[in-house]
């Protein structure tokens, strides 16, 4: 194998990953937990995450788009996993075939899926989304005006107990989203959560049995437990992140940070005071100082918009980025401190030793930790440590 050539490189804890998910198994008691893993595993690496979550007591995975499922599969991973994102012009065959559960969220997307079960011979699995106020993916399941309960809803779970009953499918679950889970005492959180037991109660009386129904994100795995039915479905928490920084950290929610971005500086130089840093000059040292020049930029995920913002530490010393973010590069000003190129530079980690988090950049970008962590892309290395053997 090459050596590795990038100065820079994401470090994924397995472990903590698994700990974070017995973590919240425990906190959900005998609730059955899908641990979503789309997104690369929110840019912890698919496989790798999904693995490390099955062996901390998931029960099934989750992801957005086909191609992350049939990854999964030929991975080698048997557990059950739902797809959730499909368009009309998607061929299910090979989801079928690989025993994925396809997420369905109108009455085209039961057409499909009964095609492709007869195409491939065998029952397709599926689930069934209903939108209860997120106005987002799902069939709308609040109906449109007064006197008419009929909604898209109800459309779809007859349509589907229909072609249950023909032997072509097997609806496993229902779901739907939380709009405001991040704000439990919000009155959405209640009222979706009434809009879904109706949307249950009307595919029940169509005829449908599902084995899982499921509501709850990691917001609200961990502050909404009521919402919690057969099963949960957290994603950012698996990875030790809070959903809820406003109202706890990731240690007081009892999880630990998966994910460490570092990188070695390519240059370090003592320049003067009054010197423009970066494009624009956008930051002008104060007097005689060393800069750092670290060999990560936006195209790899660092956002520019934390310029001059975001917080890295290098000697144990917490600095800011100087000047704008470019494509490849960014610079810290770090003073008068005895470094060198070659130097580490911690832009995120668990937080152990005084380095910044995940969420102190989203802070600084003005945006949530789920941005932060996913926006690391190929381009930059991954090692995985630890990990069910």
């Amino acid at each position: 194998m090459r050596p590795a050539l990038w100065p820079a490189e994401v470090v994924v804890d397995l472990d903590a990953i698994t700990a974070n998910v017995r973590a919240l198994r425990e906190r959900v008691g005998g609730t059955e937990l899908m641990a979503v893993v789309k997104a690369d595993g929110y840019g912890h690496g698919l496989v790798p995450s999904a693995r490390a979550a099955l062996a901390g007591g998931a029960c099934s995975l989750g992801v957005a788009q086909p191609t992350e499922a049939l990854a999964l599969r030929d991975a080698g991973i048997t557990a059950p996993v739902l797809a959730w994102l499909t368009t009309p012009d998607l061929d299910l065959r090979p989801l079928v075939e690989a025993d994925v559960e396809v997420a369905v969220v109108a009455p085209w997307g039961l057409r499909a899926l009964a095609e492709a079960a007869r195409a491939t011979g065998r029952p397709a699995a599926t689930q069934l989304k209903v939108d209860t106020g997120l106005a987002r993916n799902g069939a709308y399941g609040i109906p449109l005006r007064a006197g008419d309960p009929r909604t898209d809803w109800t459309e779809l779970v007859e349509e589907a107990a229909r072609l249950e009953a023909e032997g072509v499918l097997r609806v496993r679950g229902l779901f739907t989203h939380f709009a405001y889970a991040d704000a439990p005492a919000h009155p959405t959180v209640r009222a979706q959560q009434e809009a879904f037991a109706d949307a249950v109660a009307v595919a029940e009386r169509a005829g449908l049995r599902p084995e899982v129904r499921h509501m709850s994100n990691s917001a609200a795995t961990l502050t909404t437990p009521e919402a919690s039915w057969d099963m949960v479905r957290p994603g950012l928490s698996v990875y030790g992140l809070s959903p809820v920084p406003e109202l706890a950290t990731a240690a007081e929610l009892g999880l630990r940070p998966a994910m460490r971005v570092t990188a070695r500086a390519a240059v370090a130089k003592r320049v003067r005071g009054g010197q423009g840093v970066s494009y624009g000059h956008t930051y002008t040292t104060s007097g005689e100082t060393t800069l750092l020049d670290v060999p990560l930029g936006y195209a790899d995920g660092v956002p520019r918009h934390v310029s001059n913002r975001a917080p890295v530490q290098v000697r144990g010393r917490r600095f800011t980025v100087a000047g704008r973010v470019c494509m490849d590069q960014f610079v810290v000003d770090v003073g008068d401190l005895d470094v060198g190129a070659g130097e580490e530079v911690v832009l995120f980690g668990a937080g152990d030793d005084g380095e910044p988090t995940a969420q102190d950049w989203a802070e600084a970008a003005g945006t949530i930790s789920y941005e932060i962590v996913t926006r690391f892309g190929p381009r930059v290395p991954r090692r995985h440590l630890g990990g069910p053997s």
